[in-house]
């Protein structure tokens, strides 16, 4: 795994409950790329299909992914996280954590000048057209206010 450095209190980027759930699913991805054995993959899907239901999370899941693979093919793979499992620093982000998730926050409200910032924070100036098809893909898909509510849980019925 990726050092981690600089973390910073996940709680003072101003992110939603959508956004700040996504984290856990992209720590999974990530050790999963660095560790392909881990199968770590398969959590995060498990992770967005728990959170959100299997109609929000799956597809989420999977659209992060498109995301994900687009911005470390840019990077050469670098980037650095929080182990998913270190219950000591679930409430930090990583600088590289925070640049994405901010770049998700102001392309699912459409906030042109911020999304381009964030962009650039993510991909190192670089302004690459595959992580920002990807980012908009799925801030078009996952819009902030549209996929942040949590569908109501199941109920037993009898039905006789």
């Amino acid at each position: 795994m990726n050092e981690p450095s600089h973390e910073a209190a996940l709680a003072g980027h101003g992110f939603d409950a959508f956004e700040t759930g996504l984290l856990a699913v992209l720590r999974q991805f990530l050790l999963s790329h660095e560790t392909p054995d881990s199968q770590a993959w398969q959590r995060a899907y498990m992770v967005a299909a728990e959170r959100w239901g299997e109609a929000i999370g799956l597809p989420a899941a999977q659209a992060l992914m498109k995301l994900l693979r687009a911005v470390l093919d840019c990077r050469d793979g670098r980037f650095t996280f929080i182990d998913p499992f270190d219950l000591e620093l679930r409430g930090t982000v990583t600088p590289d954590e925070a640049a994405l998730l901010q770049m998700l926050h102001h392309m699912r409200r459409d906030q042109t000048p911020g999304a381009r910032e964030a962009v650039a924070e993510v991909t190192g100036g670089k302004m690459d057209p595959h992580v920002i098809r990807a980012g908009l893909a799925f801030a078009h898909r996952f819009s902030a206010g549209q996929a942040a509510a949590r569908p109501e849980a199941p109920r037993l019925r009898v039905v006789a």
